[in-house]
């Protein structure tokens, strides 16, 4: 188990990464031009079709094509966890050397865009605050890795796990002469 947790769990981490220098690559060439988030999640979704069938693989070849949902979920996470570990970790490689006034310029382009929102000035002031509060806190790089590890886990690293075990589950068939 260990090992097909790992190889998959390292697969989608590099595809990931793959992504991510992407995304970034077209950043730095053309900042107008964002398609950061594309290749983010694009990157994601890609990456998170390996823990799928890396849950897959587990249950045909090393289970004896049965696993509980429990089981499932458990590699399907641990698988996860593996490929955000690397998606925190290729993250703070890129804000460090790269993109050192990264929430900088996102914190400057939302308070743009909330600008042109038209909001009432108590309202815009409100979210405003909100901006610049967690522009603060990106200054530490523990918030940095918990944000990272939010931005991959709460919608994909959690999501993917469960359906899988949800559509892989399968239980032993009873034989006839029981």
């Amino acid at each position: 188990m260990k090992n097909t947790i790992v190889k998959y769990g390292l697969i989608a981490g590099l595809i990931v990464t793959a992504f991510m220098g992407i995304g970034a690559g077209v950043y730095m060439y053309n900042p107008e031009y964002d398609l950061g988030m594309v290749f983010g999640f694009a990157g994601m979704l890609v990456a998170y079709t390996f823990v799928f069938l890396g849950v897959k693989n587990y249950r045909d070849k090393q289970n004896g094509g049965f696993i509980t949902f429990g089981k499932a979920f458990k590699v399907g996470m641990l698988m996860s966890l593996i490929t955000a570990t690397i998606y925190v970790g290729t993250w703070m490689v890129e804000h460090h050397f790269i993109f050192p006034d990264f929430m900088e310029k996102y914190s400057e382009n939302s308070i743009i865009a909330l600008e042109k929102q038209g909001l009432p000035t108590a309202e815009f002031q409100a979210e405003k605050e909100k901006i610049l509060y967690y522009k603060e806190l990106y200054k530490n790089p523990l918030w940095i890795i918990l944000f990272t590890y939010m931005e991959i886990m709460i919608p994909i690293g959690l999501l993917v796990p469960v359906i899988s075990a949800a559509i892989l589950k399968r239980k032993p068939t009873e034989t006839a002469s029981e």
